[in-house]
């Protein structure tokens, strides 16, 4: 087992996909992110059988799409597939609820083999003055710790759970060590929580391979605002690196316009019957 493991903290670089203008939401419509977090492999997904995203590179977090309630059907396919009937991973059914927003995720288990998780990202209110820590595991890796500051905040995280905190926004000097332990195998890098803020972070990648890596998103607009719209998605970033570490400065990422695909995708079918 390799045991260096390289950590770059979010610039904000994210990697195009293949639309990029953004689908205007309705009124009820939920909300789907893709984070691709399988390493060294560049994939098609397909959504209800339509191509959704082409040549999707590892790291990248794409999103949020807006889409009508219901259930829709996720594949993961190798490059310029003909269409999603041998997919490399799914496909995955997932119900999607009004108003809801989500986060589907390509990733390794544990044990190294590909699999999908879809979660469901925190939306409800904050109470003033605090933020959300969302830290997902989804790598090939055992279980780990989340240090804040050197002490650890979450204990025991194993691939694909989750922990969501209430904290108090502001800088913390984030890091990721073995279970059981204080050393850190990532980081510390800061890591900047605004108020009002569902901060989402993936720790994805190989630690046999080395290549570990991070990506986060951020949900806005949890605090009492009226003119806050929740759901926005604010950064997708990718690194060699670890769970927990990101900064400010990552990039806004508005990609929305597959919806257009799949309606006229729906149409089509809706005409052929």
């Amino acid at each position: 087992m390799r045991k260096s493991i390289s950590f770059l903290a979010a610039a904000g670089t994210v990697a195009a996909v293949g639309f990029m203008t953004p689908a205007s939401a309705a009124e009820g419509d939920a909300q789907l992110s893709v984070l691709h977090g399988v390493p060294d492999t560049v994939v098609d997904v397909y959504v209800n059988g339509a191509l959704t995203l082409d040549d999707f590179a590892p790291g990248t977090l794409a999103g949020p799409l807006p889409l009508p309630a219901g259930t829709y059907e996720l594949a993961i396919t190798a490059p310029d597939a003909a269409d999603a009937s041998a997919p490399i991973i799914g496909p995955v059914s997932v119900d999607l609820a009004a108003g809801m927003n989500y986060t589907a995720t390509a990733n390794l288990d544990a044990s190294g083999q590909p699999t999908a998780n879809v979660f469901t990202n925190d939306t409800s209110m904050i109470d003033a003055g605090k933020s959300r820590l969302t830290v997902r595991h989804v790598a090939a890796a055992p279980a780990v710790d989340v240090l804040a500051n050197g002490s650890p905040v979450i204990s025991g995280l194993e691939n694909p759970k989750e922990e969501v905190l209430t904290v108090d926004p502001g800088t913390i000097s984030a890091s990721v060590a073995a279970a059981g332990t204080t050393e850190p195998v990532i980081g510390p890098a800061d890591l900047n929580l605004p108020e009002g803020t569902n901060t989402i972070v993936y720790a994805w990648g190989s630690l046999e391979d080395g290549n570990l890596a991070l990506a986060t998103q951020s949900v806005t607009g949890m605090h009492s605002s009226p003119s806050a719209v929740p759901g926005a998605l604010e950064a997708g970033d990718t690194g060699a690196g670890g769970a927990v570490a990101a900064t400010a400065a990552a990039s806004l990422l508005a990609v929305g316009g597959a919806l257009a695909l799949f309606r006229r995708s729906r149409a089509a079918e809706t005409a052929g019957r």
